[in-house]
């Protein structure tokens, strides 16, 4: 999240001021553009290692802030969510063993981060969203406490001035209303930094827009939230909504998110995206600044350009340049924020020298690649990688329409060779990192892809929460061991886990498939309604979700007793059901609810939040419950 000694731009005149010294700041970089200031001629590499911290139930653990209290190196910082961590890895120049170098330090961090953890009962996992990830995680209370997160998450709902709220359709169906922006702390990835000299930057980003979309279908690795089965880059979309600063006007004018992918080809300079930047996204924080840019330049003192790069660093391009100052030198990179973190650390650095090696490759052979594909097609292409993965068809060069696997294996790849091999990468190291994505590609083995066969395999053992504790904790162990993905085995439903953390609240359990009726609908189809589906129990809902009542069987009974259930009579849901039936919330811990149950003699428990309706909790699913737990205890004592 860059610079932390930010404030809120939350008066008229800190906010002129601030953007007095962003427009001087771009005129500056535009002067030193002129003047050839700006590195030129040296390829550098960089990434950013993202990472969540998951404690012994293979769930968050919320321990950033111990942990970097303790980790006594100066690479780790933090991110939004307190069960982050982030680590920013060493540059160096494009050549030799570059990549070797960047896998070495990125395993050395893995394993320090590791290290550190265990000491809080923590390990470390290395997903671009994890899977044991609830709503519960994501309050302000998880979030890192420094005034930066703060003041974006207040200016964010200000510029917004209403809840976040969006649906995601995959192969289920997710809907999403929240009150802050921790849902960016769902997000972890692999950011990947390419340096490039200033006269060809809209050549290079140009070619990097053009690249994300095969490398994003090789690279995807989350295709769950909170429980549901989405994009196999389900990142792409929860980004997007999670900074989404519209209002409901500007969402109806068009007006792009604050988390975009660009909607046409850059034409000359990189001064062209901080322009735009500026023109279409409000400011929304404010930090010191530099008193004279200009004349720092003239003096040549080559200055930071503060205001332009927090700005900047609020509005998240999927490839978004970056400047940088380094021993009074000025430099340009491209950002590219696609790859998710994970499966591990041997198949991220793989994902880099991929592209990498795409963009050195489409340098040499291309002279403009505006020449041989249209703009809506290769945005096309990163959505269509996002949703489906490996498995998506692409766009290409020729006016062709190929399937993502064909054309990275027969196009790609080929390409990607050539092009570290242009570079001098060292001949070992091309075919290490480029093997591993050919072998992920041709088995059609990404993380996401793994993710949702193991659950597939499980067929719906135990709970949701059980089976997700189940990939969490088999990814773990397999990427420790530092096999590629396309080694890794399916989870299992792994019996022999400890299930009282996934029983400790009702919402852990609780039914959600549920089958509702209306206060105005017949009796009848309530009794048919539980004899086709094998229940005891209706809960009644409005039209908007509301619980309004509930009918039990034995409100049935009693309807038959009295005699009014017959052909002339048509008796209403209303008429019979329990209005004020108690209910319980999805954080309810499980023995207050059977506490409750025995207490009042209930045989089931609607659970609400807001008065609506999330699921529903019977004496069956308590049985259950309490005959995993014997096991359990069982097998332990064994």
């Amino acid at each position: 999240m860059g610079e932390q000694n930010v404030k809120p731009n939350n008066d008229e005149a800190t906010q002129q001021a601030f953007m007095k010294s962003l427009l001087t700041e771009v005129h500056a970089l535009e002067r030193m553009l002129e003047l050839g200031l700006v590195e030129s001629g040296v390829r550098r590499i960089g990434a950013e290692q993202e990472m969540f911290l998951i404690d012994k139930a293979h769930k968050p653990a919320e321990k950033a802030m111990e942990i970097l209290d303790v980790v006594d190196d100066d690479r780790f910082t933090h991110e939004l969510g307190l069960f982050n961590l982030e680590a920013n890895l060493a540059p160096h120049r494009l050549g030799g063993d570059c990549l070797r170098l960047m896998e070495l330090e990125a395993q050395e961090i893995y394993k320090r981060a590791r290290e550190i953890a265990a000491r809080f009962d923590c390990d470390i996992a290395l997903v671009g969203i994890l899977p044991t990830l609830t709503k519960d995680n994501l309050s302000l209370e998880s979030m890192v406490p420094t005034p930066r997160y703060y003041a974006l998450n207040d200016a964010i709902r200000a510029l917004r001035g209403d809840e976040f709220e969006f649906t995601i359709n995959g192969i289920d169906q997710l809907a999403v209303k929240h009150d802050n922006v921790m849902l960016e702390a769902c997000n972890t990835s692999f950011q990947v930094h390419f340096q490039v000299s200033p006269e060809n930057f809209a050549k290079n980003y140009n070619i990097a827009q053009t690249v994300t979309a095969p490398l994003l279908a090789a690279a995807v690795n989350s295709p769950i939230l909170l429980g549901k089965r989405l994009w196999h880059e389900t990142r792409i979309a929860v980004f997007e909504y999670s900074i989404d600063t519209r209002s409901k006007i500007h969402q109806e004018r068009g007006l792009k998110p604050r988390v975009h992918f660009g909607d046409h080809w850059l034409e000359e300079s990189v001064t062209e995206i901080f322009k735009e930047d500026i023109a279409r996204f409000r400011t929304v924080l404010t930090t010191e600044t530099e008193d004279d840019p200009l004349g720092m330049i003239e003096r040549g003192v080559m200055p930071s350009l503060n205001a332009l790069r927090l700005h900047n660093g609020t509005v998240y391009r999927w490839n978004r340049p970056c400047y940088g100052v380094h021993n009074n030198i000025p430099h340009l990179r491209i950002e590219n924020r696609v790859i998710p973190a994970g499966p591990t650390v041997l198949d991220e650095v793989a994902n880099a020298a991929f592209f990498y090696g795409m963009m050195a490759g489409l340098t040499e052979q291309i002279d403009d690649i505006r020449d041989h594909l249209i703009f809506a097609d290769v945005k096309s292409n990163f959505l269509a990688a996002a949703r489906d993965g490996i498995r998506a068809q692409m766009n290409w060069f020729n006016d062709t329409h190929l399937p993502a696997k064909q054309l990275v294996l027969e196009q790609l790849l080929p390409l990607a060779r050539e092009g570290l091999q242009e570079a001098g990468i060292d001949q070992d190291d091309i075919d290490r990192y480029l093997g591993v994505v050919h072998d992920r590609v041709t088995m059609r083995r990404t993380g996401a892809r793994w993710a949702l066969e193991s659950l597939e395999a499980m067929n719906g053992a135990g709970t949701q929460d059980q089976r997700m504790r189940c990939i969490v904790s088999s990814m773990v162990e397999q990427q420790s061991t530092g096999k590629p993905i396309s080694h890794w085995d399916l989870a299992d439903y792994c019996a022999e886990q400890d299930w009282r953390d996934s029983y400790r609240t009702v919402g852990q359990f609780m039914t959600q498939d549920l089958f509702t009726v209306r206060p105005d609908d017949i009796v009848d189809f309530a009794a048919t309604l539980m004899d086709w589906r094998h229940v005891r129990h209706v809960p009644v809902e409005s039209d908007t979700g509301k619980l309004v009542g509930l009918v039990s069987h034995r409100s049935l009974l009693r309807l038959v007793a009295q005699g009014r259930v017959g052909k002339d009579h048509r008796v209403t849901v209303e008429e019979i059901m329990n209005r004020t039936p108690l209910t319980v919330h999805p954080d309810t811990p499980t023995v207050e609810a059977i506490r409750l149950m025995r207490k009042e003699k209930l045989a089931c428990l609607p659970v609400t939040r807001n008065d609506e309706l999330v699921g529903i909790v019977t004496e069956h699913d308590l049985i259950i419950v309490a005959s995993h737990l014997l096991e359990n205890q069982l097998a332990n004592q064994a």
